[in-house]
């Protein structure tokens, strides 16, 4: 089988993972894993395998020596796809177009399978070579990183109580993109040296309830909507943390005047580039302020019956030195109503920040240049969704987010969307970049 052939049967099996495990079908997960054992002989051979808080899968490549390991993330699990339109069936991993533009459509081309398949098929092709690396390598997929990550959770926690210290942990992240950043037209690699935190509230209104036929002046679901409106009116402040400072500070070597100018002394131009970042879209509006989004609704589960609580979800995403307790401070004071509840479900602060210079980060970037580009420029970047890294931030001070697959801007908006996919070409060179972190 090709590579292309077995990246298609592993996106096939529908390895959806769910808040409430009672719905995720866990079978699939067995397959998968009798998949990766079949499709991968080498590696089941040579490696050490173990099974993680019953579904995760910790291998370790022993190299010449056991210091500064090799950590690369990714996780097995998908994003549900129902209620999506999508315009293929989304597990059938059609392929279409020739050539350059052949494109491989199914849920997790992108997140995560594509990485976790690239990895392994350059692990496979390097046993195949006779090679033995110059440290250990640890690969670590976990199996519910779309919803609560205790896969993730317990492998950190095993390889902690094992002593295990990486020089470098790579998880999914940024890709190769273009455009990315006003005025910079050169390809950039955008490597996460930090992630924001995440954290889920509640807004709670309560009522008497009753009958709908004689409804309260000021029911609980109009005093609920009321705080939504407010929370949408009163965004949380604008900030240029230190992960954004950095990477406008190596962006502007390849940026115009007076852009180069401006990113240079985002110091004193932090006003304005914070003004025009909230302003340009969703995505450079993330990288400076902690954002807030209600993306569930509650209230009665009958037509003609008053809802007796009221219920909205938001969710939080964490700007770098902010924290879950700022967060709430700051819902308290856009919706003040003393009457709403506000509940926190689960969270977690921002992660620290990963240095952009040093050994770990010059071991990217080489690799990121000989296989993706010489003219793609690393860039430091402030990670806006979570990751399984998280968890691994207590091993090693150098934990990294990056996909090596060139995205464009409607690619990445298909991730956990409809008609996610990856170009053959993009995927296959993807391989090449881990070989390359492998023999580094």
């Amino acid at each position: 089988m090709t590579p292309v052939e077995r990246f298609r049967e592993l996106l096939a099996i529908p390895t959806v993972s769910h808040v409430d495990t009672a719905d995720t079908d866990f079978a699939r997960f067995e397959e998968f894993r009798a998949a990766l054992e079949r499709l991968y002989p080498r590696v089941h051979a040579h490696l050490e395998r173990e099974i993680v808080a019953g579904h995760a899968l910790l291998y370790r490549w022993r190299g010449e020596s056991p210091t500064d390991p090799l950590l690369l993330l990714a996780h097995q699990d998908v994003v549900d796809t129902a209620g999506q339109p999508w315009t293929r069936d989304p597990f059938a991993a059609a392929v279409e177009g020739e050539g350059m533009d052949a494109t491989i459509y199914a849920r997790g081309a992108i997140d995560d399978k594509g990485a976790l398949v690239a990895i392994l098929e350059a692990v496979e092709d390097a046993l195949a070579e006779g090679v033995v690396p110059r440290t250990d390598v640890w690969l670590a997929f976990g199996h519910d990183e779309e919803t609560l990550g205790e896969g993730a959770r317990a492998m950190a926690a095993l390889l902690a109580g094992r002593g295990v210290r990486p020089a470098l942990v790579l998880d999914e992240g940024g890709a190769v993109v273009e455009g990315a950043l006003p005025g910079v037209s050169a390809p950039t690699a955008m490597i996460g040296v930090a992630e924001r935190g995440t954290a889920t509230f509640d807004l709670i209104a309560r009522e008497a309830g009753g009958h709908a036929s004689t409804p309260p002046t000021f029911p609980a679901t109009a005093r609920l909507a009321r705080a939504i409106g407010r929370v949408q009116r009163h965004p949380f402040p604008r900030r240029l943390v230190p992960p954004v400072r950095a990477m406008l500070a190596t962006a502007a070597a390849h940026a115009p005047e007076p852009l180069r100018t401006t990113f240079r002394r985002a110091a004193l131009t932090a006003p304005l580039l914070t003004a025009a970042f909230a302003f340009l879209g969703p995505e450079t509006n993330a990288l400076v302020r902690t954002t807030a989004v209600v993306t569930r609704l509650e209230g009665s589960a009958g037509d003609n019956v008053l809802a007796t609580t009221a219920r909205a979800t938001v969710n939080v995403r964490l700007l770098t030195g902010e924290s879950i307790s700022d967060a709430a401070i700051h819902l308290r004071r856009a919706i003040a109503d003393p009457l709403i509840d506000i509940e926190l479900r689960h969270g977690g602060d921002p992660s620290p920040v990963s240095p952009w210079q040093g050994a770990a980060w010059r071991r990217l970037a080489a690799a990121v240049g000989e296989t993706l580009g010489e003219d793609v420029v690393p860039l430091p970047y402030l990670q806006l969704g979570a990751s399984d890294s998280r968890f691994y931030t207590g091993l090693t001070d150098h934990v990294y987010r990056f996909a090596p697959f060139q995205l464009t801007r409607a690619e990445r908006d298909a991730l956990h969307a409809p008609d996610e996919r990856i170009r053959v070409e993009v995927w296959l060179r993807g391989i090449r970049f881990y070989r390359a972190l492998l023999a580094s």
